[in-house]
């Protein structure tokens, strides 16, 4: 068991030392990655151990042992591929028993930058409120329980879900970390300002719960034993110790269900007698005619099943939601902050046949005149509106509840859809004049050499998009400034929403021709990825 063990930890070792023989960029990755991950983690260090002695240091220790364990428990989920030794199928060969791999997987789980880092901010959170001899000695314990039961709860997760992650359902669940990161990140930010305005206090009540909530309790008992309260420390490190024992029974059982019954691999689909959702589907009935229809159809499948056009509009649904309500309910927004909705969501217009990649050519040969040009590119934008107006609608909505500024709905809804229509104006010439490629392998959006073209794109298309609502900008501005203009002011969602429509619909007509006439160049350019 411990020759297992060993081997074990040599192979960790060596996917890490082979992993950065790859290239120099990937050994700089690594070492930049390494250095920022331990700067930050002893940066949370030093700022627990500036807590030794202040009355809520607790309310922070424990409470954060519980959130580096979230982490520990969803990061399987949104990272499925950093780690090979994740993937428990890989041995399903070998002549192995469960307990002993999981020994040796737990051992393995303990090599790498995460959990240095855990450790390091571990050694804070008990170093903050141990006091005393039989503290320091607790704190030791609790650091090394609660660092073992992250690494088997993530262990846990990966296993029970190993199959999903490993398909392309769970690679496109990896493409919401981006939401989760920014989400989490306002949240953050949110709860920081909270806590500097009220104090660490305001964290007693979750400090108390999760004090009997493992791994957080084991910082708890550190707490406690400190206090003089054996008993109640006891009763916090069996629960850690208990959890553990769970968590890795857990894992073994998932382990061993995993590695001895079939998959989808081996038993034959049974899929007699299930309907043709595609043929049944009444939803296309819905559709525009003639060649309008299918590029709807085709454009909203895009959205739901490729994955790099899914992460965009992901990142653009999240982040269009996330600045304007934050900022209202941290007291520091304005309402016209819910047009920033529009405007990520207008983004996805540019570069429109970039996401076709090589597969253009077989839209390419369908378009022989301007007007087909107009069509396809029209039902693109109506695939775009279909998700955008109402998404837009929504946030400007529930935006203004939260200020309480139902007088400003009306021009706001106006100036976003005037800014909706003019986006997908100047997307619509940009896809058909600075068209790029976008790799389906890898992490970058833009293939080599063509960067420039995506700043064009992008940024100068916002730029013309920002000046061509210049007009409607100017009205609000001229009603506010007007004597009894402010009872005007509604007049802007209906000229807003028709300059928006007017944009674009003459964007579509100065696109298409130029569109038709440059087939040949957007498939060159499209194609390099």
């Amino acid at each position: 068991m411990t020759h297992l063990t060993a081997t074990v930890v040599r192979l960790k070792l060596s996917l890490l030392r082979n992993g950065l023989r790859q290239s120099a960029g990937r050994r700089a990755a690594f070492v930049a990655s390494a250095v920022v991950a331990v700067l930050f983690a002893l940066l949370q260090l030093a700022g627990l151990l500036a807590l030794r002695g202040h009355a809520h240091a607790d309310a922070v220790a424990v409470p954060g042992t519980a959130v580096l364990a979230l982490g520990w428990a969803v990061l399987p989920l949104f990272h499925p591929g950093g780690d090979e030794t994740m993937d428990p199928t890989r041995l399903v060969m070998l002549p192995l028993r469960p307990r002993p791999l999981v020994r040796a997987l737990l051992a393995a789980s303990l090599v790498g930058i995460g959990p240095l880092f855990t450790l390091l901010v571990l050694a804070g959170c008990v170093l903050s409120v141990a006091h005393g001899t039989a503290g320091y000695v607790v704190a030791v314990v609790a650091a090394a329980l609660a660092l073992l039961a992250c690494v088997a709860l993530a262990r846990a997760v990966a296993t029970a879900n190993v199959r999903l992650l490993t398909s392309r359902k769970g690679r496109d669940l990896a493409v919401l970390s981006g939401l989760v990161i920014a989400v989490g990140a306002q949240l953050v930010n949110f709860a920081a300002q909270r806590l500097g305005s009220a104090g660490a206090g305001q964290l007693r009540p979750v400090a108390d719960v999760l004090s009997w909530v493992p791994p957080a309790s084991a910082v708890a008992a550190v707490r406690s034993v400190s206090g003089g309260a054996y008993g109640a420390a006891a009763g916090q490190l069996g629960l850690t110790v208990a959890g553990l024992a769970l968590l890795i029974a857990f894992w073994a059982r998932s382990l061993d269900r995993l590695m001895t019954s079939p998959d989808g691999s081996t038993v034959q689909a049974l899929d007699a007698g299930t309907p043709d959702r595609a043929a049944t589907g009444g939803a296309r009935r819905l559709l525009p005619g003639g060649r309008t229809g299918p590029v709807l159809e085709r454009t909203l499948r895009y959205v739901w099943r490729d994955p790099k056009t899914k992460a965009a509009w992901v990142t653009s649904l999240a982040i269009g939601l996330i600045v304007p309500v934050f900022n209202a309910l941290q007291g520091t927004g304005s309402v016209y902050f819910a047009c920033f909705a529009a405007g990520m969501l207008g983004i996805q217009m540019y570069n429109q046949f970039g996401q076709d990649t090589s597969a253009f050519w077989m839209v390419a040969l369908t378009i022989s005149t301007p007007r087909d040009a107009y069509e396809e590119l029209r039902g693109r934008a109506l695939g775009l509106l279909v998700i955008t107006l109402p998404y837009a609608t929504l946030v400007t909505v529930l935006t203004t509840a939260l200020l309480d500024d139902w007088a400003r709905l009306p021009e706001v809804l106006g100036l976003s859809f005037a800014l909706l229509g003019a986006m997908l104006a100047t997307g619509a010439w940009t896809s058909a004049r600075f068209p790029y490629s976008i790799p389906q392998e890898g992490h970058k959006n833009v293939a080599p050499g063509q960067a420039g073209l995506a700043w064009i794109s992008i940024f100068g298309g916002m730029v013309a998009a920002a000046l061509l609502c210049s007009p409607v900008v100017a009205l609000t501005i001229a009603l506010h400034a007007s004597a009894g203009g402010d009872a005007w002011t509604w007049v802007l969602l209906p000229s807003g929403a028709a300059y928006g429509a007017t944009a674009t619909f003459l964007g579509l007509r100065l696109a298409a021709p130029r569109a038709a006439a440059r087939l040949p160049e957007i498939l060159t350019a499209v194609s390099k990825g």
